[in-house]
């Protein structure tokens, strides 16, 4: 009865239309009141402790640096670099999408500024060359969900926080899985294009490579930065976050010079509004987090997962199916945090390491960013590209099920994941 009321509340306030924080916060008190313990005063001071958290401090710093990055030219640069590295083979224009997004996605970690950066710089040139429209928006949304894979990753830190599994961790097993699935875009993307009939730009010199590399260098090096502070020990996460902003700050006022304090000011207003939204989410996920654990649902889901328990991929199975599910209709921040304190005791239960346990539901909740209806990241390409959903959705859906190949390899073959884990670690 008490899942029922869970999830009973939840989908009907969500069905007619209420934000999904304050969906949150309705399940939470009619949970409250099926328990017999309404009180409005434990509603707010849960709600207050739930955002009053030192790592949840990464993200607001992490959306900043996101944003002075795409403004900054930073962005602009990188791609640059990856057009002079690849951008004369056939399909180029593909490969340069898919590794300015992973250099991208180890500098911001939001899937969706990734997204809009690369539509706004790339889709019009891909369009121009002659590739097919759709399937052009298509590998940009999917090239952009690998930033919350690749750290620094916002996913990761909300998830650490919910789950309490280090972070720093959870970085280091995210490199090798987020590779692999650019990789996995790589091969199906050759696969489309090998029968285009398109004449790729000129190969660049030896010169005009080196120069590309040179202008982007500021760029380049943050992530190396991030990944050995993390390492050894230089910096927290959320002291990477700051680290992040500072530097990219840094390098588009001082360096590029291509922002002054008037272009800032709406860069902060910007961060500070999206990162108004997903904090609110987060403490508002916390009150249901909390009264999840009251009323003991976590040992009911146990229960009904026991036959499971004995066979760790089974299960893993079981859940990264259920999280395609919820995926489809919830974004990533609010299905991480409704699935995360109902799912880890199964997890734990059944022996599987938390780390790889999140690694695996950050890769499906970052596809679930492009599986329509929701797919945020979807909806952010069709817009900055004016391309129809439907175009999009049409294009995805290729490289989605490329993705979603490499996830459960990762299931069937945790050592995907751990083996490379542990040496960063």
């Amino acid at each position: 009865m008490t899942i029922i009321i869970f999830l009973g509340s939840l989908l009907a306030a969500m069905a007619v239309g209420v934000p999904i924080a304050f969906s949150l916060l309705l399940c939470g008190a009619a949970l409250m009141w099926h328990l017999n313990m309404f009180d409005a005063q434990i509603l707010a001071q849960n709600l207050l402790e739930g955002a009053n958290s030192f790592p949840l401090l990464a993200v607001p710093f992490f959306m900043l640096a996101g944003e002075i990055m795409n403004a900054g030219g930073l962005s602009r640069r990188i791609v640059n670099f990856a057009m002079a590295l690849v951008g004369h083979v056939k399909g180029g224009l593909g490969y340069v999408t898919i590794v300015a997004a992973v250099i991208m996605a180890s500098l911001s970690g939001s899937a969706v500024a990734d997204a809009a950066a690369l539509t706004a710089l790339l889709l019009p040139m891909m369009v121009a060359a002659g590739h097919d429209r759709a399937r052009s928006a298509g590998l940009i949304a999917s090239a952009g969900i690998i930033a919350p894979i690749i750290p620094p990753s916002i996913g990761f830190v909300i998830f650490g926080v919910a789950a309490n599994v280090s972070i720093s961790k959870l970085f280091m097993a995210g490199i090798f899985p987020g590779l692999m699935l650019a990789l996995s875009l790589v091969g199906t993307w050759w696969w489309l294009a090998r029968k285009e009939h398109i004449t790729p730009p000129p190969r660049k010199n030896l010169a005009e490579v080196l120069e590309a590399m040179r202008l982007a260098t500021w760029a380049l090096v943050l992530p190396f930065i991030i990944v050995f502070g993390l390492k050894f020990g230089v910096f927290t996460p959320t002291e990477a976050a700051v680290v992040a902003a500072v530097y990219s700050l840094f390098v588009s006022t001082v360096i590029y010079r291509e922002l002054n304090f008037k272009k800032l000011v709406p860069l902060f207003i910007t961060a500070a509004k999206t990162s108004a939204v997903v904090m609110f989410l987060v403490a508002a996920a916390m009150v249901s987090a909390w009264l999840i654990t009251v009323a003991n649902l976590p040992a009911q889901v146990v229960a009904l997962l026991e036959p499971l328990l004995d066979s760790p991929k089974l299960l893993m199975f079981a859940i990264m199916v259920l999280v395609i599910v919820v995926g489809t209709a919830l974004d990533m921040t609010p299905t991480i945090l409704l699935l995360t304190p109902v799912l880890m005791p199964v997890v734990k239960a059944a022996g599987i390491d938390p780390v790889y346990f999140g690694v695996l539901f950050i890769i499906n909740n970052a596809i679930g960013l492009i599986t329509p209806p929701v797919g945020t990241v979807l909806n952010a390409v069709a817009g900055v590209g004016k391309v129809s959903m439907d175009e999009v959705t049409k294009g995805v859906v290729p490289f989605m099920i490329a993705q979603f190949a490499i996830m459960f390899l990762m299931v069937l073959f945790p050592q995907l994941v751990m083996v490379p884990a542990r040496w960063f670690y």
